[in-house]
């Protein structure tokens, strides 16, 4: 990882979290155990504090920064999609935010609330429990369903497995110029679309 202090403060990171080498880290970051950081993620705890507690996950080119004196807080099993802004708010246990969802100060996102892609949750919004959110500012849509919940569940424990993988196999390495005759797949993980289990679920 890229990490820098700021004002004397030091990132700190679990030695069982995984924050990827090109993800960067300034200040008064905080990664819990069990944490996966993807690629190119900045935690810039320059103005407040960052906090992902453990087994959260921020995903590739996720932002989190704040306003001086606040708290951004991904809360234990968090899960943060791709391309994510969360500027000062707080990400409830269990909870899922979107692809480009933008979450703003004061938010908060209740437990196990799924955020659909490239919602726009505006500031101070409170979002109950177990609830979906979705649209341009952001609206509680409907209740989430326990088979819903079980689905993000699952992803995040696919998140929490690459994790472990990742501190374990990955490595820098040069290409192959071509493909191997007989090609693996990787094999490690179980997961499938929201789509695709409601379709499996009507059948």
């Amino acid at each position: 990882m890229t990490c820098y202090a700021f004002a004397g403060l030091r990132p700190v990171v679990s030695p069982d979290a995984f924050v990827h080498p090109d993800a960067v880290l300034i200040g008064d970051v905080i990664v819990g155990a069990g944490c996966y950081v993807a690629p190119l993620a900045c935690l810039r705890g320059d103005f407040g504090r960052i906090v992902l507690e453990p087994g959260s996950n921020v995903q590739d080119t996720c932002v989190m920064h704040g306003f001086p004196g606040s708290d951004t807080v991904v809360e234990e099993d968090g899960h943060v999609g791709h391309g994510a802004v969360l500027h000062g708010c707080r990400i409830g246990r269990n909870a899922l935010i979107g692809m480009n969802a933008v979450i703003m100060d004061g938010a908060l996102i209740g437990e196990s609330s799924i955020v659909a892609a490239c919602a726009f949750v505006k500031s101070g919004m409170q979002v109950p429990p177990q609830s979906l959110v979705a649209g341009l500012p952001a609206r509680v849509i409907r209740p989430l369903g326990a088979d819903e919940v079980d689905w993000k569940r699952n992803g995040t424990s696919c998140y929490q497995t690459l994790a472990r993988v990742s501190l374990a196999t990955l490595e820098a390495c040069e290409p192959l110029t071509a493909v191997e005759a007989g090609r693996k797949r990787i094999e490690l993980f179980s997961a499938v679309t929201l789509q695709a289990m409601r379709r499996e679920g009507e059948s």
